[in-house]
This record gives C-alpha cells, sequence and structure tokens, in this order.
C-alpha cells in the first residue's frame, strides 16, 4: 500500500530548507520545533529518503532532499493554485493570505487596518509574519509582502500602496529641549542618533536631497536595534534622533510626540508596495487587500 504524503509535512520540509533549522521553521509555520521534526522523520520515512543531514552545528539538505525540494515546491504551488482557480470567479472575497509586513507599521498601523479588512470579508484567513528582514515569498511560502523601497529583483510583482512616501528625521520634544535643534544635516553628527540594522548592515548613512544633489552624513549613538518599532520607541522616549519612514512616524508627529527637524522634502524616497512572487498569486483576496490598503494610505 502506498504511503500517503501529508501536505502540511511538505510544507514544512519546504519552510526548514528555506530557514535551515526545525526551529526557525517553527516560528514561520507557529508550531513547535518538535512537531517540525517529527514532520520530518515522518516524511522520511514515508519517501523512504533522508532529507536532510544533522550535526550538532548545523542542518542542510542531503542529495535527496536537494532533489525532492523543487518537486514539494511545486506541489504546494499547484495546491495554492487549485485554491486560486476555486476563489476566481467567485463574488465574494476567500481564501488564505500569508503576508509578511516590517515590525514598525505593521503593528501601528497595519494590523488594525487588516481586522477591518476581516471584518468585511469573513471568509478571509489572516497567516501573519512580522519581520523588518526582508522575506524569501517563495522559500517561505508567502502570497505577498509588504515592502518599502525600490525592489532589486525585476522578477517580483510590485503593486503601490503608498508610492510617494519619504523618510524624515525626528525627535521628541523632550530630546530637542535637552540638546537643542540641529540646523543642517551636517549637525547630526553631535548628536545622538537611534540607529537600525538589518542583517549585517547598520544604517549610519543617513542620506537627504537637496536642490544640489544628495548629502549622506555618517551618524554615531548609543543604541541599535534589527527591530524598527524599538528604534521608533526609543525616539518617542526622548532617548535620541530618528530616521524613520514617515508612515511610520504618521501618528507621533501629528500627536506631537515627535517633531521633524527638516523639511520632509529632504528626506529619501522610501515607496510603500504589495510584492508578490509571480502572477499567479494575483488572487481577488490579494488584489481586494491591495486596493483596500492603498485607499486607507491615501487617506
Amino acid at each position: 500500500m502506498k504511503k500517503i504524503i501529508r501536505i502540511d509535512d511538505l510544507q514544512v520540509f519546504v519552510s526548514t530548507a528555506a530557514a535551515g533549522s526545525f526551529s526557525a521553521a517553527a516560528r514561520l509555520l507557529d508550531i513547535s520545533p518538535a512537531l517540525a521534526s517529527g514532520a520530518i522523520q515522518r516524511l522520511e520515512s514515508n519517501l523512504g529518503a533522508r532529507l536532510f543531514v544533522r550535526s550538532t552545528r548545523r542542518l542542510r539538505l542531503s542529495d535527496d532532499g536537494e532533489r525532492y525540494l523543487p518537486h514539494a515546491r511545486q506541489a504546494l504551488e499547484a495546491l495554492d493554485n487549485g485554491e486560486v482557480a476555486l476563489t476566481q470567479g467567485r463574488d465574494e472575497i476567500a481564501g488564505t493570505i500569508r503576508l509578511s509586513m516590517p515590525s514598525d507599521i505593521g503593528r501601528n498601523v497595519l494590523l488594525p487596518w487588516l481586522d477591518e479588512f476581516q471584518q468585511t470579508h469573513p471568509m478571509v484567513r489572516l497567516q501573519l509574519r512580522v519581520s523588518d528582514q526582508v522575506a524569501d515569498l517563495v522559500g517561505e511560502h508567502l502570497d505577498a509582502s509588504i515592502r518599502y523601497g525600490q525592489l532589486s529583483d525585476s522578477g517580483l510583482v510590485s503593486l503601490a500602496l503608498a508610492p510617494m512616501n519619504r523618510r524624515t528625521v525626528c525627535a521628541s520634544p523632550a530630546y530637542l529641549a535637552r540638546h537643542g535643534m540641529p540646523e543642517s544635516p551636517e549637525a547630526l553628527s553631535g548628536h545622538n542618533c537611534l540607529r537600525y540594522v538589518m542583517g549585517e548592515q547598520t544604517y549610519e548613512r543617513w542620506s537627504f536631497n537637496f536642490p544640489q544633489g544628495v548629502r549622506t552624513v555618517q551618524v554615531t549613538g548609543d543604541r541599535i536595534s534589527d527591530d524598527a518599532d524599538i528604534v521608533r520607541r526609543w525616539a518617542v522616549a526622548g532617548l535620541g534622533i530618528v530616521y524613520k519612514s514617515r508612515l511610520d512616524v504618521a501618528e507621533d508627529l501629528r500627536s506631537g510626540r515627535l517633531v521633524e527637524l527638516f523639511p520632509e522634502s529632504y528626506g529619501q524616497p522610501a515607496p510603500l508596495q504589495l510584492v508578490c512572487a509571480h502572477r499567479t498569486s494575483l488572487t481577488p483576496a490579494i488584489q481586494s487587500l491591495r486596493a483596500f490598503l492603498a485607499k486607507r494610505f491615501e487617506s
């Protein structure tokens, strides 16, 4: 009797291959590491093949795992396409949206909007990944990702959400009362600047647009984080100056918790977009979500 391959085991396998460990894959899938490990063991038993080479320091695909991975991805994609085919042509917006989004705007802006979207479309199910690291849409089996900046991968499909958004430098009134208002971007070198790190890169060279061209300032400070929401909270607490997407700090600026230091037009562009791996990911639910969010950002 032929053994049945479980779809959730395939998902664990693909996620583990992308993430590099059972624990990382488990976090992405919101399951325990033990369940992730058990899924791989069950899949290996059903296939009669060893998919990963395990050691005390790392986990990597075996030769069999390398050969099987593209077929597992293709099977999962075929199932997703089947779900798309079932929902297309229906009046209702339905299906699962696996979405990644940045930490700051995700928690403080998008989360209540997504609640509203689901209330409007109760047949939609959401799986959210909140992280400031750039998501691997294919490897992490995501339907879409909300990202800042211009796309470096031209093979992805990009749908504009807030194309005119820019970065801005701001600080709390309490910080400015203690340390004074910097009169130019160059004066930031004498202030405590709150920096952000992504992967191995620390963003400590802040660039500004002027009629004469782009000017870049090297900044320093006593705090660095890989979580953009934490960096914003430090600024609100009066601990330093921050260079952020204006969307991230819009409510702080309206309430007076933060003050813009230079004209908004000086900041570098930071367009926000909804990104999909390919056109087949543009389900009615994804397209409806994009239209809903774009309208909210415009207002």
